[in-house]
This record gives C-alpha cells, sequence and structure tokens, in this order.
C-alpha cells in the first residue's frame, strides 16, 4: 500500500504507507491525498520498492508533452 501527496505545484509523491517523507522532498508543504490508492504503474511500483518513495514534477511532464508536439 502506497500514500499519495501533492504540494502546491501540484507535484507527485508516492511513499510506502507507514514511512515519513524523504528529506529531499522538502520544497514545499506536501499534502495527503484523501483518495485511496488501488493500483500504481509498474514504474511507480519499483521507485517505491527500490527508493521507498517515487517523486514526478508536474513541470517536467509539461516539458516533455510539448517536445513530443514539437516533434
Amino acid at each position: 500500500m502506497v500514500e499519495v501527496y501533492f504540494n502546491v505545484r501540484r507535484d507527485l509523491l508516492v511513499v510506502r504507507k507507514g514511512f515519513p517523507l524523504p528529506a529531499d522532498s522538502a520544497q514545499g508543504k506536501w499534502r495527503k491525498s484523501k483518495k485511496r490508492v488501488i493500483r500504481t504503474s509498474e514504474e511507480i511500483r519499483q521507485a517505491v520498492q527500490s527508493q521507498r518513495y517515487y517523486v514526478r514534477r508536474l513541470s517536467d511532464l509539461k516539458k516533455n508533452c510539448t517536445a513530443d508536439q514539437s516533434a
């Protein structure tokens, strides 16, 4: 089971249930999502198993989307 957090910039942080938030992700305040997570992707699952957390920045996704559209 995992817990999902969002910050003001709508970045995503996924942490194993019961584990504290990682120190290097302390950029701003994280709010816990009230929705229950039933499934996660294989990429997120592997990252949580190896690093105990997964971070995705919304700004990174926007850059990738604009690069794909221009190509």
